[in-house]
């Protein structure tokens, strides 16, 4: 091979297994693959061809598996800030009892609740994250614009859901009067949000969605307008559906319907869609979502920490629903890691109707990868990795104790413990080196979360 006079760097990773998530889940047990800036170069068995010019790194991958970088599709990270609160309580009392709390949050406290979410999932394997944000509390300042820092400061590709509410105690919902917005103001900040922020490109590290919260505590018609405004702007839609048997009893009550029908009836189901949760979906339910290409954020952490029920991924998936995973607010899901889900998701579904064929490991990778951005509306520049995608990967360590004794690395990925980062680029860069985080303090990111924490604690107690 002639050498290359493209000035591009390039980073060499060789003498690795590759697990692609392509549409043929093709593997090589010993392979290579190249970076060409921020994009996928090559990929393949043995090793890289030679002549290969600006090469500023050459990895040995020995003992490692090469994934897609992990893409996270439903997150609050606010609630990073009051973690281990409510511990016993199901989705209803849950909220009521921390939605006080929350009201009271403020842009130092979204600020640190955001780095220190974004620095858990990005220690592990996370590439992509997504944060839906509903809390606006009047006088609260920028919260969007700092959640938004936080994110390219780390170094991560983002999705903000600009989410909303408009329906408070005094309506009917669940949030306080003070800590909701008007339906223009939801409107116009969605809109200033998008407008500021949004970028359409195929090598984008911020987009938009627009995201009224849920039945709970939005009006029909927040979620008709914002469905309107979201079209004409061009973003996606993301909302919680179906989480709880109560959920469905509410929609049935207040609407006359269950809640896949009324979100059809609103706008509310399309290939720009995608929904967190839908725990409870009948067989009528699934297939709307089929038919309409509505996807959906699975949170099994979440789902079982506030006991909300079992989804139906495999009949999800069989329907041809797409499916990302979500590791979901940090307050019903401690840990705030999204590599620990791939794993949650497979056990968990397990314990449903299929049993042991519910899923298994590569589809567990699958959704935690390319599902993801299918749901996200990127999945033609991330979640595979193939030549002329963007260079989002993570280098899994699997030749320690925690993993020695199982062949399969995928299955050592997915079934064993928690596996070490060696290296994640973002875009083609480095985020996290040996396991560490190299575009963050982690210690000083601890301090803020502790001290804010602390601080919402103090405000909320003398309200």
């Amino acid at each position: 091979m002639a050498p290359s006079a493209d000035p591009v760097s390039r980073i060499v990773i060789e003498n690795v297994a590759i697990a692609t998530v392509d549409a043929h889940d093709t593997e090589y047990a010993c392979g290579h693959l190249v970076v060409a800036g921020n994009r996928i170069e090559s990929i393949g068995a043995g090793r890289a061809l030679e002549g290969l010019q600006n090469v500023v790194r050459r990895i040995d991958g020995t003992g490692h598996l090469v994934t897609p970088g992990l893409v996270n599709t439903h997150h609050h990270f606010y609630q990073w800030i009051t973690r281990g609160l409510a511990t016993d309580h199901n989705l209803f009392d849950w909220l009521v009892a921390l939605y006080p709390t929350w009201a009271r949050i403020d842009e130092p406290m979204v600020r640190a609740a955001a780095q220190g979410s974004l620095a858990m999932m990005a220690r592990g394997g996370v590439t992509t994250a997504m944060d839906h944000h509903y809390v606006y509390p009047q006088g609260s300042g920028d919260l969007s614009g700092t959640i938004i820092g936080a994110a390219r400061d780390m170094g991560v590709r983002f999705t903000l859901a600009r989410g909303s509410m408009d329906r408070s105690v005094k309506d009917g919902g669940l949030p306080p009067d003070f800590a909701v917005e008007t339906l223009d103001g939801a409107l116009a900040g969605t809109e200033a949000t998008i407008d500021a922020h949004h970028d359409a490109s195929f090598d984008s590290m911020t987009q938009i969605a627009a995201a009224p919260c849920s039945p709970f505590s939005i009006s029909t018609e927040l979620l008709r307008q914002g469905a309107e405004l979201a079209r004409r702007k061009g973003v996606r839609m993301h909302t919680h559906g179906s989480e709880t048997v109560e959920e469905e009893r509410f929609c049935h009550e207040l609407f006359g319907m269950g809640p896949t029908d009324y979100f059809e009836s609103t706008g509310w189901l399309g290939e720009d869609v995608w929904m967190a949760h839908c725990v409870h979906m009948n067989d009528s339910d699934i297939a709307a979502f089929a038919r309409t290409g509505t996807g959906v954020a699975h949170c099994p952490s979440s789902n079982a920490r506030l006991a909300a029920g079992i989804a139906r991924v495999p009949d999800m998936l069989a329907a041809g629903v797409p499916v990302g995973l979500g590791v979901d607010g940090t307050a019903s899901n401690e840990s705030g890691e999204l590599h620990t889900e791939l794993r949650n998701a497979l056990l968990i579904n397990r314990l449903g109707a299929h049993r042991e064929k519910a899923l298994n490991a590569r589809q567990a990778l699958r959704l935690g990868t390319y599902g993801g951005a299918q749901v996200l509306g990127r999945a033609d520049q991330i979640g595979s990795l193939e030549r002329g995608k963007l260079a989002d990967l993570v280098l899994w360590k699997l030749d320690t104790l925690a993993h020695a004794s199982i062949a399969d690395p995928v299955t050592a990925l997915v079934f064993g413990a928690a596996a070490p980062v060696t290296l994640s680029l973002v875009n083609g860069k480095p985020v996290v080196e040996d396991n560490h985080l190299i575009t963050a303090d982690e210690d000083a990111i601890a301090r803020a979360t502790r001290d804010e924490a602390r601080r919402l604690a103090q405000i909320a107690a003398g309200a």
